[in-house]
């Protein structure tokens, strides 16, 4: 059973969002990414460092800063664990120019965790996931990025949640975070990811940087050729 940690979470998050929350602007962006990042039991607090140092550091990465403000793209971060339990922690947010990626990223790596000690309810992450694109209509392309380091054990179905999203006309990605062989890749590409989506995998928790670094690359830069 998990519990919400919100006598922490709430003033520090909330100190995070009212830098982040201006308005949007009116102009239209090219992708629209939901980061959704697993929270549950199976991450003790030093992998769930990983994870936002990662993506911190990531968001860091000159080709990933040159996509984002090159599309005018939209960055939004979910924290997600078991049935109810799913946080839009960093809310939708315009990258205008290098400074506004900058304290994104600040933001990121501060975040509190929002659950912990729950269960691995991917469905429900992706249904949860998919209803924030409402906020952002304007962008051309809505991509949410699931990262775990689990299968499903709780919740509702993954498969039609991922269904769901694409028939919205929703990307779902995945950062399938293994330890011994591929399983969690296996069933990231079966039952994560929509068709037009993909997987990345991390070996461990440790190779969560460079996965994350290598996957905000693929989603947002535009191929050559």
């Amino acid at each position: 059973m998990g519990f919400r940690l919100s006598a922490f979470f709430g003033p520090v998050c909330g100190a995070l969002l009212g830098a982040l929350s201006s308005p949007l602007p009116a102009r239209g962006c090219e992708t629209a990414l939901l980061l959704a990042i697993d929270v549950s039991g199976s991450i003790d607090e030093g992998e769930y460092r990983l994870q936002t140092d990662g993506l911190a550091d990531a968001l860091a990465d000159p080709l990933v800063v040159e996509a984002l403000v090159g599309g005018q793209d939209a960055l939004a971060v979910v924290q997600w664990s078991g049935v109810g339990q799913q946080a839009l922690v960093l809310p939708w947010t315009r990258m205008t120019d290098g400074g506004t990626v900058a304290r994104f990223a600040a933001a990121a790596r501060a975040l509190p965790r929002a659950f912990a000690a729950s269960d691995t309810a991917i469905g429900d992450a992706i249904a949860f996931s998919a209803a924030q694109f409402a906020q952002v209509p304007d962008c051309r392309r809505h991509v949410i990025d699931v990262s775990g380091d689990g299968i499903e054990n709780a919740g509702s179905s993954t498969l039609f949640a991922h269904r769901a999203a694409a028939a919205q006309g929703v990307i779902v990605n995945g950062l399938a975070i293994e330890s011994l062989g591929v399983t969690i890749t296996t069933f990231y590409k079966r039952y994560v990811i929509t068709p037009k989506g993909f997987v990345i995998t991390a070996r461990d928790h440790n190779d969560y940087p460079r996965a994350i670094r290598l996957k905000l690359q693929r989603e947002l830069t535009k191929p050559l050729g």
